[in-house]
């Protein structure tokens, strides 16, 4: 008899193939229209020194990332050094790359704090809070994109009154689900949140980094709109980036493969007033520069994964 959580764990990966295939078949659809040529001529059109730039600023948001789990983990009193939190962290960036939703490589993450010998309670809590930091750091540039979401004139039609949804008993029950794990989650993140509540500090320091992070991916996006003759206000583009950060979480893809492209070109395009093509280069040249970034972390992979094998890890969040 096979069991409902085997199902549900086979239903979900093959959605999340199905939801990258899809994404990146309108991918190609949009860089079709656009003209391959005219794409690869304006990407030969941006100066190197860009380019550069942008690479040193995605490795120091990797190093920030690094600094903001580190500050978790010694904070909780875990015997760490930062050269092993700096491996692992790289390590995990590379798996994520082929590891089903963007959080996939926090089972990597969390093999190497085992084999580093690491309290797992602690390093389980810790990639939660981390998860949870770097969320709440996305959700507080959200505001900026205010203006243009209400200036876009976004209607609410078709939402106004969901009483009939709630009415049909398929739909309720799919509410009662999402509920209960919104509730579930919850309770989780607070429990891991306990070991911390009484750090602020720490918290607030881990907050700061990921702002430091953040800014450097702002800035990235900021200097590839630029060099494809784009203008826009680096607070427009951490509203609308945190925008897509969100609709990238959702899994129905592997690593936002496409599903990340997709909404980035359509939310700069026609909230930021981009070129659908700007929109398609910048968004194709930051997930360029987020695998380049990741590279480092593949020389790591082979002893985590072996520990791995040993010593089986949950991924801490879904």
């Amino acid at each position: 008899m096979t069991h409902p959580t085997g199902n549900f764990l086979a239903h979900s990966r093959w959605l999340r193939f199905i939801g990258s295939g899809l994404a990146a078949a309108l991918l190609i659809y949009l860089l079709s229209q656009q003209g391959w040529s005219e794409i690869v001529v304006a990407v030969r059109q941006i100066a190197l020194w860009r380019l550069i730039l942008a690479l040193t600023l995605m490795l120091i948001s990797r190093f920030a990332v690094t600094a903001r789990w580190y500050i978790l983990l010694r904070s909780a009193r875990a015997r760490v050094a930062f050269p092993q939190v700096l491996r692992i962290t790289f390590a995990g960036l590379f798996a994520t790359n082929f590891l089903p939703t963007t959080v996939g490589g926090d089972l990597v993450r969390m093999a190497g704090a085992l084999q580093m010998k690491f309290d797992p309670a602690v390093s389980a809590a810790s990639l939660i809070v981390d998860r949870v930091i770097g969320m709440i750091g996305m959700a507080m540039a959200a505001p900026f994109s205010l203006p243009v979401l209400v200036g876009g004139g976004l209607s609410s039609a078709g939402f106004a009154s969901p009483t009939w949804a709630l009415s049909i008993s398929p739909l309720r029950r799919g509410f009662e689900k999402i509920y209960q794990s919104v509730v579930h989650g919850l309770q989780r993140v607070y429990l891991a949140f306990r070991l911390w509540l009484r750090q602020p500090g720490a918290l607030a320091l881990s907050l700061a980094f990921s702002w430091v992070h953040m800014l450097c991916l702002f800035g990235i996006i900021h200097l590839l709109l630029g060099g494809v003759g784009e203008e826009m206000p680096l607070w427009l583009i951490g509203g609308l980036y945190s925008l897509v950060y969100f609709v990238t979480l959702l899994p129905v893809s592997i690593n936002g493969y496409g599903v990340q492209e997709f909404s980035m070109t359509l939310i700069f395009s026609n909230l930021g007033r981009a070129s659908v093509g700007s929109g398609l280069i910048v968004a194709l040249l930051f997930r360029t520069l987020m695998m380049t970034a990741s590279l480092p972390g593949a020389a790591f992979i082979p002893d985590i994964l072996s520990a791995a094998r040993e010593t089986p890890a949950k991924i801490p969040i879904e």
